[in-house]
């Protein structure tokens, strides 16, 4: 072959490398399983609504798993056919691959922290005597399954720093057993708990507090209501059965229990939540012979935790009477609300949270969606602004009384978890551990920006993209929000999300009314029957990033998990020519029924009950499922789901999929994709995600028209 041929076909082939992977111009889509229909209706106030899908509430019967199994299939056959699905898969394992590492936090003479080798399943807990101390395993829930299911959290420690209890759950599911270990000999005790659900574990002497539901029947524990949580002692070696009740309400089925214990031994605090927001506390007097439980702050209209005790008193983070909250301070045999003394005054930043540690108060607020932290004194003095790396969300601020630093991370939309050393007394901060991946993220800018809402409220937004990035109206969008539960959204780093960003695309994230980035009036302005708000919000950022030229709407895909999901749906029905992708993930997708599963009862106090005529009036005009109509051209869609999801169980995605594949008969997917051995997002696997990523993004990339 002649030097000039062989250097022509050389260059022809550089050229088409670099034209890249295209997305398949068209996709044979498999014949969606045939979904039977019922007869099922229910009257609401008059109102008749059909529920011809019901029988996929049943997660166990022999029929749902079928349609389970002949779903997957047609996901699969779909995403099979794109062309860069394995390599965009092989890129997150590749960026996916590297060293991480927790803060580290110190108990006594040892220092606990995770690590993760890059690609293992579960993070690792680890263990140093001495913060120069050899490094030790100290529990691994990589060796408790073959799969990597096993999710460990740790609980609590004992005051005497000798024992920590933690939780062990499998496959997903909220539900978990609590175990015991001796951390000096790294011994695992006797003792198990069973049938344990969002329990913490507050010790006092030889045993601990923890929250316990009732066994569910059998075939049930995945899908039936969870009632009448309780708190119980647990006494080190003995069985479960002999565990002493300490408190229950007999008189309400519908309360989350929850025990903390002050430092110094001095106080049990005992919360006791309605759903997801407004509590009242009990406290004892553990210093006080055969002392009673007794009302501290009544329920349920307001928002308290016991940040600490300072000698007798108790100081409480509140919003009553402050919407952005204070820290108050309490003395418990005189606890009405007229006799609190103010320690940290309401400010104009919404105070998202209060921790103690080093004999300080370190409170942290939220300034248009970055954190501020400000130290105090235990009087209520200022003592001064924490200096932070840059804008963005640090966690850690917080431990024992004796402590003379903290370690804490720091995170932004461009920087993955960065860990600094906080000297106390110094006040100053030093990088510990810098993250090692493997990925410029200096060619990436973010800003923030405030637009106006349907009613004219200002939102702000952070956009995330690539430096130099041209405003033509044809950028691939990624547009993800929550919108709920007072869960404010501030900027994080995602691994799966930098794919996105590597190859052009926009990550979009609006702070929607619902949360509380500006406190508990941001809050209020979207739950409720003010629940319209957030979608208006959501869809108004969609607007402002056409307008702008950003985008246009066959560039938009939207996503959000759990109250997310719901958004999505909500969004996808109500303006579907908006966007081009829909990804409603884990969703809160029938808005009727919510409530009786698990621990959906918890949410009426942010959604309202279908069992009441005003909340039906407002539920039924945006629950996705009862909106999905025919003939109306909706976004290619994919939802994602699991089958250990006991949160929001899977039925949710299963009816809103059906209804979906029936009443929409045009070309773009309408697809669920449902994990096995998975829940609704805690503790899932490295392998999980990652395959779970693959797919999401190979979908976004396919119906955006994306290059690879």
């Amino acid at each position: 072959m002649n030097k000039k041929l062989l250097l022509g076909l050389f260059a022809l082939s550089l050229f088409a490398c670099n034209q890249g992977k295209k997305p398949e111009e068209k996709i044979t889509l498999m014949k969606y399983p045939e979904t039977k229909k019922d007869n099922t209706t229910d009257n609401y106030f008059g109102k008749t609504i059909a529920d011809p899908y019901r029988w996929l509430e049943n997660d166990t019967s022999a029929e749902t798993k079928a349609w389970v199994i002949a779903q997957n299939k047609v996901t699969q056959n779909y995403l099979s056919q794109i062309p860069y699905r394995e390599d965009i898969k092989r890129r997150l394992t590749e960026i996916w691959n590297y060293p991480k590492e927790s803060a580290p936090f110190k108990v006594g003479e040892y220092y606990f922290f995770t690590k993760n080798d890059g690609l293992q399943n579960q993070g690792v807990w680890f263990i140093k005597k001495g913060l120069d101390g050899k490094e030790e395993t100290f529990l691994d829930p990589n060796k408790l399954t073959a799969d990597g299911t096993a999710a460990i959290s740790l609980l609590g420690f004992s005051h005497d720093k000798k024992h920590v209890a933690y939780s062990v759950a499998q496959a997903g599911s909220d539900w978990s057993n609590i175990y015991v270990m001796d951390i000096a000999t790294k011994t695992k005790l006797p003792d198990e708990l069973k049938w344990t659900k969002f329990s913490g574990a507050a010790w006092k002497n030889d045993g601990f507090y923890y929250s316990k539901f009732d066994e569910p029947a059998k075939g049930t524990d995945l899908s039936a209501a969870n009632k009448f949580q309780k708190i119980y002692y647990h006494k080190l070696g003995d069985p479960q059965q002999n565990d002493q009740l300490i408190f229950e309400d007999k008189t309400n089925p519908n309360l989350y229990f929850g025990a903390s214990v002050t430092e110094d031994d001095r106080f049990l605090i005992i919360y006791a939540n309605a759903g997801t927001s407004g509590n009242a506390l009990y406290y004892q007097d553990l210093s006080e012979a055969n002392s009673k439980i007794s009302l501290l702050v009544k329920g349920y209209e307001h928002n308290h935790s016991v940040v600490d005790n300072n000698g007798d008193k108790l100081l409480l983070n509140t919003d009553l009477g402050a919407e952005n909250k204070q820290v108050v301070l309490i003395d418990p045999k005189n606890p009405d609300p007229k006799n609190w003394q103010k320690i940290i005054p309401e400010s104009k930043l919404p105070l998202e949270g209060v921790g103690s540690g080093g004999g300080f108060l370190w409170a942290s607020y939220l300034k248009d969606a970055s954190t501020n932290i400000v130290q105090f004194e235990l009087s209520g003095k200022q003592i001064g602004e924490v200096k932070l790396p840059a804008i963005g969300t640090v966690s850690g601020f917080g431990g024992y009384k004796e402590d003379k630093e903290f370690f804490y991370t720091f995170t932004n939309f461009t920087t993955p978890g960065t860990i600094y050393r906080y000297n106390i007394n110094k006040a100053e901060s030093a990088l510990y551990k810098k993250s090692a991946l493997k990925f410029n993220t200096e060619d990436y800018e973010t800003k923030q920006v405030f637009y106006p809402s349907k009613d004219g409220t200002k939102v702000p937004m952070f956009i995330v993209h690539k430096k130099g990035l041209k405003l033509d109206g044809n950028n691939p969008v990624y547009l993800y929000a929550y919108g709920g539960f007072q869960i404010s959204l501030t900027p994080a780093f995602s691994l799966s999300r930098m794919l996105f960003l590597e190859k052009g695309g926009i990550y979009v994230q609006p702070s929607l009314r619902g949360g509380s980035e500006y406190g508990e009036a941001w809050h209020k302005g979207g739950m409720l029957a003010n629940k319209q708000n957030v979608f208006d919000d959501f869809i108004a950022a969609a607007e402002y990033l056409v307008k702008e030229k950003y985008t246009n709407p066959s560039k938009i895909a939207i996503s959000g998990g759990s109250n997310g999901g719901l958004l999505v749906g909500a969004c996808m029905t109500q303006r579907p020519e908006l966007f081009k992708v829909a990804l409603p993930a884990v969703g809160v997708l029938d808005m009727l029924r919510y409530h009786k599963f698990t621990v959906g009862w918890g949410w009426a106090v942010e959604y309202g009950s279908s069992d009441k005529k005003e909340d039906f009036e407002y539920l039924i005009k945006y629950s996705p499922l009862h909106n999905v109509k025919a003939g109306v051209k909706y976004p290619a869609t994919l939802i994602t789901t699991a089958d250990h999801d006991d949160r929001v169980v899977p039925a949710h995605s299963f009816k809103f999929a059906a209804t979906l594949q029936e009443q929409y008969k045009g070309e773009n997917p309408m697809l669920i994709r449902i994990e096995t051995k998975a829940g609704h997002g805690a503790g899932k696997p490295t392998t999980k995600m990652i395959e779970e990523a693959a797919d999401v993004w190979s979908f976004v990339f396919q119906n955006l028209g994306m290059t690879w």
